[in-house]
Protein backbone atom coordinates (compact mmCIF):
# COMPACT_ATOMS: atom_id res chain seq x y z
CA UNK A 1 0.00 0.00 0.00
CA UNK A 2 1.15 3.69 -0.80
CA UNK A 3 0.90 5.51 2.55
CA UNK A 4 0.65 8.78 0.62
CA UNK A 5 -2.10 7.86 -0.94
CA UNK A 6 -6.22 9.01 0.44
CA UNK A 7 -9.02 7.56 -0.34
CA UNK A 8 -12.03 8.59 -1.68
CA UNK A 9 -15.67 7.89 -0.13
CA UNK A 10 -18.26 6.81 -3.09
CA UNK A 11 -20.74 9.36 -3.54
CA UNK A 12 -23.65 6.72 -2.24
CA UNK A 13 -22.35 6.32 1.17
CA UNK A 14 -23.64 8.36 3.52
CA UNK A 15 -22.19 7.63 7.17
CA UNK A 16 -23.73 9.22 10.84
CA UNK A 17 -22.51 9.09 14.22
CA UNK A 18 -24.33 7.06 16.43
CA UNK A 19 -22.85 7.79 19.81
CA UNK A 20 -19.37 6.34 19.56
CA UNK A 21 -19.92 4.69 15.83
CA UNK A 22 -20.50 5.20 12.98
CA UNK A 23 -22.74 3.82 10.63
CA UNK A 24 -22.31 3.51 6.66
CA UNK A 25 -25.62 3.30 4.35
CA UNK A 26 -24.69 2.43 0.76
CA UNK A 27 -27.57 4.17 -1.55
CA UNK A 28 -26.71 1.69 -4.61
CA UNK A 29 -26.59 -1.61 -2.74
CA UNK A 30 -28.79 -0.13 0.40
CA UNK A 31 -26.93 -1.91 2.73
CA UNK A 32 -26.12 -1.09 6.21
CA UNK A 33 -22.15 -0.95 7.61
CA UNK A 34 -21.48 -0.87 11.91
CA UNK A 35 -18.42 0.45 12.33
CA UNK A 36 -16.99 -0.66 16.10
CA UNK A 37 -15.56 2.18 17.97
CA UNK A 38 -11.74 1.86 16.47
CA UNK A 39 -12.71 1.85 12.82
CA UNK A 40 -14.79 4.66 13.68
CA UNK A 41 -11.75 6.92 14.34
CA UNK A 42 -10.22 5.42 11.30
CA UNK A 43 -12.73 6.07 9.04
CA UNK A 44 -13.03 9.84 10.31
CA UNK A 45 -9.13 10.47 10.04
CA UNK A 46 -9.62 9.07 6.31
CA UNK A 47 -12.61 11.06 5.93
CA UNK A 48 -11.15 13.94 6.70
CA UNK A 49 -8.32 13.70 3.79
CA UNK A 50 -5.35 12.38 6.06
CA UNK A 51 -3.04 9.73 4.14
CA UNK A 52 -3.00 6.37 4.94
CA UNK A 53 0.28 7.16 6.81
CA UNK A 54 -1.06 10.23 8.93
CA UNK A 55 -3.65 8.14 9.78
CA UNK A 56 -1.08 5.69 11.21
CA UNK A 57 0.50 8.33 12.87
CA UNK A 58 -2.80 10.22 14.39
CA UNK A 59 -4.06 6.64 15.45
CA UNK A 60 -0.30 5.77 17.25
CA UNK A 61 -1.00 8.66 19.28
CA UNK A 62 -4.46 7.41 20.51
CA UNK A 63 -3.98 3.89 20.80
CA UNK A 64 -0.61 2.13 22.36
CA UNK A 65 -0.19 -0.27 19.18
CA UNK A 66 2.69 -2.34 17.01
CA UNK A 67 2.49 0.34 13.82
CA UNK A 68 3.06 -3.58 11.82
CA UNK A 69 -0.03 -4.77 14.00
CA UNK A 70 -1.80 -1.27 13.04
CA UNK A 71 -0.51 -1.12 9.35
CA UNK A 72 -2.01 -4.38 8.81
CA UNK A 73 -5.32 -3.48 10.47
CA UNK A 74 -5.34 -0.16 8.16
CA UNK A 75 -4.91 -2.24 5.05
CA UNK A 76 -7.71 -4.63 6.30
CA UNK A 77 -10.12 -1.76 6.62
CA UNK A 78 -9.39 0.10 3.63
CA UNK A 79 -9.22 -3.37 1.27
CA UNK A 80 -12.98 -4.40 3.32
CA UNK A 81 -13.87 -0.60 2.27
CA UNK A 82 -12.49 -0.94 -1.28
CA UNK A 83 -14.35 -4.71 -2.23
CA UNK A 84 -17.43 -3.35 -0.80
CA UNK A 85 -17.29 -0.44 -2.96
CA UNK A 86 -17.36 2.18 -0.35
CA UNK A 87 -14.70 3.58 -1.54
CA UNK A 88 -11.86 3.83 -3.71
CA UNK A 89 -7.87 4.61 -3.28
CA UNK A 90 -7.83 8.18 -4.77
Amino acid sequence: MDYSKRIAVADTVFSQRVDDEIVLLDMESENYFGLDSVATDIWQLLQDGKTFQETVDALRNMYEVDQDVLKKDLETFVETLINKKLAKIA
